[in-house]
């Protein structure tokens, strides 16, 4: 899909890419009529953050208001909600304008241990990084539906679950080769220099990883419990459907009657 899309963008929309990546910021320009005016060729216009266009080797780098600071504002990443109401257009643009803000970013990121300095707020990256791999899901998305409405077929390079050295599946892509696998000697060499392990060093290391996670596991559902008790303290009238769409691992019934069974008691005790 993104390879279809690449062929309709003009190299204009690329220089005039939004730094602003963040899902506050529109990331289109739409024309579209207002019903309350009053002449008819009347339009509202709705603009995106641009950048200045530079030519150069200055669009590697950070607006030079931003070098020496510490802290640099930034929205979130982009939701998978919002990107799957987005056109193909839209996406298309956001995929570079997210795709020049990562280059930027590393750019100053690299920049700045050369310059042994600390890179401000480098959580930046890791949104621009989510935000693609959110739109890398959409966009695989619409193209396993159009593939099944037409051919019946997901269109996905096949694969099968695989062991690894651990004991852990993993999934691998099938991918095509000029040679026989027997015939391969680099993949042979690779095979054969793998980590290997024996049934009882995976069993150890199962054991201990699901144990793991189990203790992970219970931990969040504490701390749930915990934030739905302080929710119910602070806001007695809050709505019980939105609470229980947002925790759905915690009994939030069980905690609301004994909210009010509390709250019983304590005026009871509070009119004697």
């Amino acid at each position: 899909m993104l390879r279809k899309l690449c062929s309709s963008l003009e190299l204009k929309l690329y220089c005039r890419s939004a730094t602003t990546v963040y899902s506050h910021a529109p990331t289109s320009t739409q024309f579209y009529r207002n019903p309350n005016c009053f002449q008819h060729n009347q339009a509202v216009i709705r603009g995106f953050q641009t950048s200045p266009q530079r030519h150069d080797l200055m669009e590697f780098f950070d607006v030079k208001k931003n070098w020496g600071e510490t802290t640099i504002r930034s929205g979130r990443s982009w939701k998978l909600d919002e990107l799957r109401i987005k056109s193909n257009s839209d996406l298309h643009k956001l995929w570079f304008i997210l795709l020049k803000e990562k280059n930027m970013l590393l750019t100053m990121e690299e920049e700045c241990k050369r310059e042994t300095e600390l890179f401000p707020s480098p959580e930046r990256l890791d949104k621009v990084e989510e935000s693609m791999e959110n739109l890398e899901t959409v966009v695989r998305e619409r193209n396993r539906a159009f593939n099944l409405l037409e051919t019946g077929e997901t269109g996905e390079q096949p694969g099968t679950e695989e062991e690894n050295f651990l004991g852990l599946q993993e999934y691998r892509q099938y991918n095509e080769h000029t040679v026989p696998k027997q015939e391969n000697k680099p993949f042979l060499i690779a095979k054969r220099d793998e980590p290997k392990s024996s049934l009882k060093e995976k069993l150890w290391f199962i054991t201990r990883f699901r144990r793991k996670q189990l203790f992970k596991r219970r931990q969040e559902l504490r701390c749930h419990q915990y934030e739905v008790v302080q929710l119910l303290q602070k806001f007695p009238d809050l709505d019980v459907g939105a609470l229980k769409e947002k925790y759905p691992d915690v009994n939030v019934d069980k905690y609301i009657e004994r909210f009010w069974k509390e709250q019983a008691q304590g005026n009871l005790k509070s009119n004697k």
